[in-house]
């Protein structure tokens, strides 16, 4: 049994669909797919989420919405009329639509429900498509195949219980189209999963049919060591840890949403990365576990920009009982999430992204806090700072990664802001001004990469 992910790139039109039916056709043990909406045929298209977002902000604004619902039908009109698929599902599209905007009242909950129109019509038409040409296939909507998650509209969580549910589902004799993106809560509301939806209804089926496998089918072959469009054809990562993945997504690596290896990793499912474009190549395996290669202790780095520090000092700090966990508790006060902490005996420096900040007062009303509560010596915020994080199994086991990066960068004009190490010794923090993040990788890659012929 094998679940097989499709994005939008790999769904974006009736070319791309039919290429997405011979993959699913030419292996039959690829019987669960689950699809996202149609993407973007070229750099100037617009999505079709991003259409239905449209829809609802007109809708909510009280403006016309005729003509961006002529728009998104038109989209999937192109699709059916070159596939030759029966034309009522266009006419069961619109009344969908329609009925969302004529009877949800609450503009959150309409949201969700339109946005997820994407990934459910693509589901319905896929499946037509595929029984089309002969194979056996059925679509199964989020709440028919038993995705259950909590009732926060844009932040849905699965409920536990649905991997259970999701389980009678691994007998199946035919293809399952399921969409991504979204579950029903248990007041029957549509809601939708944050960033990497169709990603995470993935994994999340993948887990609950205890697939062999679970292949995420996108637009590129492999995850690459470093960002192609910051590095001159950078080297292919054949095979990739969950723990690494993990820490190259948080850090900017966009193949693969960090949240979405959560349902996988807990059950050691594989995950192959592959490109729809070119399906024989076997691209990326992310696994448990992967053997040590001598020369190349770093398999992967990432730089993610827009982060803030809060700089403490304070004589004899580390004698005072009880600082870091006021301190936390005074971001938790202003719900706020942080993502490293540096420490030194009598300094402390936190780092947030600086998004949290945007269009509010929070990060003077945080530091008026620190100063009353904590009565620092000193402090001082950094702002437009990027993080640059390289990442490797091996670098537990290899000698002078520190002086190695550090020196890659102090020889390009590179300040470091700060430094920190993970607990786990697989990845290495360099906060860095956003003015050179693009220098530095390209700096430090050279360094790891250059010679590397595995």
């Amino acid at each position: 049994m094998k679940v097989v992910k499709f994005g939008g790139s790999s769904l974006c039109s009736s070319e791309q669909i039919r290429k997405v039916a011979d993959i699913i056709r030419s292996d039959a043990e690829r019987r669960i797919a689950v699809v996202s909406a149609p993407g973007k045929r070229s750099s100037g298209d617009t999505k079709v989420t991003d259409m239905l977002i449209a829809l609802h902000a007109n809708h909510t604004a009280g403006l016309d919405t005729e003509d961006a619902l002529s728009r998104i039908i038109d989209r999937f009109a192109s699709i059916i009329n070159d596939l030759e698929i029966d034309q009522s599902l266009l006419t069961q599209f619109e009344r969908t639509l329609v009925h969302y905007l004529e009877t949800i009242t609450s503009k959150d909950r309409l949201l969700d429900a339109l946005k997820s129109c994407g990934e459910d019509f693509n589901a319905q038409l896929v499946s037509a498509y595929l029984n089309q040409i002969g194979v056996r296939a059925e679509y199964m909507s989020s709440k028919e195949a038993g995705i259950l998650v909590t009732d926060e509209p844009s932040n849905a969580q699965l409920i536990e219980s649905s991997y259970d549910t999701l389980n009678r589902l691994k007998d199946t004799d035919h293809v399952l189209v399921i969409p991504g993106f979204y579950g029903c809560s248990e007041n029957d509301d549509i809601v939708t999963f944050p960033r990497g939806g169709s990603d995470i209804t993935g994994a999340i089926v993948a887990r609950g049919v205890e697939a062999e496998l679970y292949e995420n089918f996108t637009d590129v072959s492999f995850i690459y060591s470093a960002h192609p469009g910051l590095i001159d054809r950078p080297h292919a990562i054949r095979e990739i840890t969950y723990r690494e993945m993990r820490e190259l997504s948080y850090a900017g690596f966009g193949v693969f949403h960090d949240e979405a290896l959560e349902p996988v990793f807990k059950k050691h499912i594989p995950v192959m990365i592959r490109n729809t474009n070119d399906p024989d190549v076997e691209g990326t395996k992310i696994v448990s576990d992967r053997a040590f290669i001598p020369e190349m202790p770093v398999i992967g780095i990432s730089c993610d920009e827009g982060f803030t520090s809060i700089t403490m000092n304070k004589y004899l700090m580390n004698r005072e009982i009880g600082f870091t966990r006021r301190l936390l508790q005074i971001l938790e006060d202003h719900r706020l999430s942080y993502e490293h902490i540096p420490s030194g005996i009598d300094n402390l420096s936190v780092i947030l992204r600086t998004r949290q900040f945007e269009g509010n007062s929070k990060l003077e009303e945080v530091m008026a806090d620190i100063n009353d509560k904590l009565e620092p010596d000193s402090m001082y915020v950094e702002d437009d700072l990027a993080l640059l994080v390289i990442v490797g199994e091996g670098m537990k086991e290899h000698v002078g990664i520190a002086t190695k990066t550090t020196t890659a960068l102090s020889d390009n004009g590179v300040n470091i802001s700060m430094i920190n190490q993970g607990a786990s010794e697989i990845s290495m923090m360099f906060a860095i001004a956003i003015k050179d993040a693009r220098k530095a990788l390209r700096a430090i890659y050279s360094n790891y990469f250059k010679e590397v012929k595995v």
